[in-house]
């Protein structure tokens, strides 16, 4: 069978999913049609309806559009069996139901941005970067009963630099999942659907990448500056770690300040100066690292914003005011009186 001839249907909604479905389209795959969450109510009032990055791409390339609101629903299962599909390939979407993945004659596989099975889950890059992680990479792997524990089909490693945010990686992902997509479907052309797959080891599964809320996103200032650094640069550009900037008066509110961009110092936070760690110094990703500064402690020092954490001072190099915009911390200092009267929580 020639690629012209193997009928896909492509299941997936962002923008991390459209990587994948342009390069099936612009290299002559035959997708048939796609698969997406439906609209999704944005403005004031939820009055305007967005369509997914996966729709705009199909719409624009004459594409067929599914947008089911329940996967099991019998008139979507009609829908999906008309087109006749060979194989499926899902790419950030949703669990699907047997009856879903398991109705083209190839199966279904799915392209997972981490290096299965570590990292299941919904947010994957996210957590990546805010584990400290120095090497990632994308899956492909049939689909089967329970989440991203199918059998492994391929896979390729992609470095994360120690200064990169979450959109480096995602960009490098979505292209490297784009290649590995196609490359998997090839394999699938080349064995007759029979591609060769290995189970997974559970025992190599380290880490969990469940979906990232609000409160997730919430900065800790007990934990050291490397951690805290992380963690920033792993919720950078969305959505975005917080924390409250709290007045030592407790009569005043605090606010909500968002931090996309820090820098490690290496100077401690023992003795309240910004001096440069003794040689013997070590960092610990523990809380019983004693210090003479409270946490959260602000200082300024030649027009820049260092912030106490348990063992260093972190500079804040990027911040957002609540209802400004994102701006240099150098900026956001020249209308901020006193840093020495708030504490950041």
């Amino acid at each position: 069978m020639e690629k012209k001839n193997l009928r896909i249907v492509f299941m997936g909604t962002p923008e991390f999913a459209v990587g994948s479905l342009q390069r099936l389209v612009e290299n002559g795959y035959n997708v048939v049609a796609v698969v997406t969450q439906p609209d999704k109510p944005v403005g004031r009032h939820a009055s305007v309806l967005r369509p997914s990055p996966v729709k705009e791409y199909a719409l624009a390339h004459g594409l067929p559009v599914l947008q089911p609101q329940k996967m099991k629903d019998e008139h979507f299962l009609e829908q999906l069996r008309s087109y006749n599909a060979d194989l499926q390939v899902v790419v950030a979407f949703r669990m699907l139901p047997e009856a879903v993945w398991a109705m083209p004659r190839f199966g279904t596989f799915n392209v997972h941005a981490a290096l299965l099975p570590d990292y299941r889950g919904a947010a994957p890059i996210n957590w990546a970067v805010i584990n400290g992680e120095t090497l990632t990479g994308v899956t492909t792997f049939f689909l089967d009963h329970d989440i991203d524990t199918g059998r492994i089909i391929a896979q390729r490693q992609f470095p994360i630099p120690d200064d990169a945010d979450v959109e480096y990686v995602y960009d490098g992902l979505m292209q490297l999942g784009a290649q590995l997509c196609t490359d998997t479907v090839d394999l699938v052309l080349s064995t007759d659907g029979n591609a060769p797959s290995q189970p997974q080891q559970d025992s190599e599964a380290h880490h969990a990448a469940p979906k990232i809320f609000k409160e997730t996103c919430a900065i800790d200032f007990s934990l050291t500056a490397k951690r805290i650094y992380d963690f920033v640069r792993g919720l950078s550009p969305a959505p975005g770690a917080w924390c409250l900037l709290t007045p030592c008066d407790a009569n005043a509110p605090a606010q909500v300040l968002k931090i996309y961009k820090t820098a490690k110092t290496g100077k401690s936070t023992a003795g309240g100066a910004l001096v440069s760690s003794a040689p013997d110094y070590k960092a610990a990703n523990t809380h019983d690292q004693p210090t003479s500064v409270e946490v959260g402690t602000l200082k300024v020092e030649n027009r820049r914003l260092f912030v106490a954490t348990v063992d260093e001072w972190l500079e804040i190099l990027e911040l957002q005011p609540a209802g400004k915009k994102r701006m240099a911390a150098r900026d956001y200092l020249n209308g901020f009186q006193h840093p020495e009267h708030f504490l950041l929580k």
